[in-house]
């Protein structure tokens, strides 16, 4: 049997006006390599939404940063969140300096982020 894991269409935050709008009302959370912005969600479900900006680098380093921080929040935030029984929009804007940061330092920041986020809305 194939196991398939990937971050299901109904846990991401595509629309450019569902982004804007979580930009002006979430609380954010800055760290050295990523801005966290937070909300609570229109949806039943916790959501992830990502900003990558290109910084100069080519499309093969932005595409692996997107890759790391999506499997961060895959694994980690997202259920996370459901354990706790929470929903809550999550959108993460990566700086230029998280292009050099390896994937534990990224995902122990944003999982502090998180953290701190969650505790401060408590």
């Amino acid at each position: 049997m194939e196991r398939v894991e990937g971050l299901p269409r109904e846990t991401r935050i595509r629309l450019g006006s569902e982004i804007r709008e979580l930009l002006e009302r979430g609380k954010r959370k800055r760290t050295k390599n990523v801005d966290v912005f937070f909300a609570a969600s229109p949806a039943s479900r916790s959501r992830l939404g990502l900003i990558i900006p290109k910084h100069g680098h080519k499309i093969v380093q932005r595409n692996l940063l997107k890759r790391r921080l999506r499997e961060i929040c895959r694994r980690r935030v997202l259920p996370g969140l459901d354990v706790a029984g929470v929903s809550y929009d999550v959108l993460i804007r990566a700086k230029r300096s998280a292009y050099e940061t390896d994937f534990a330092g990224l995902e122990s920041e944003v999982i502090k982020a998180v953290e701190d986020l969650c505790s401060a809305s408590s």
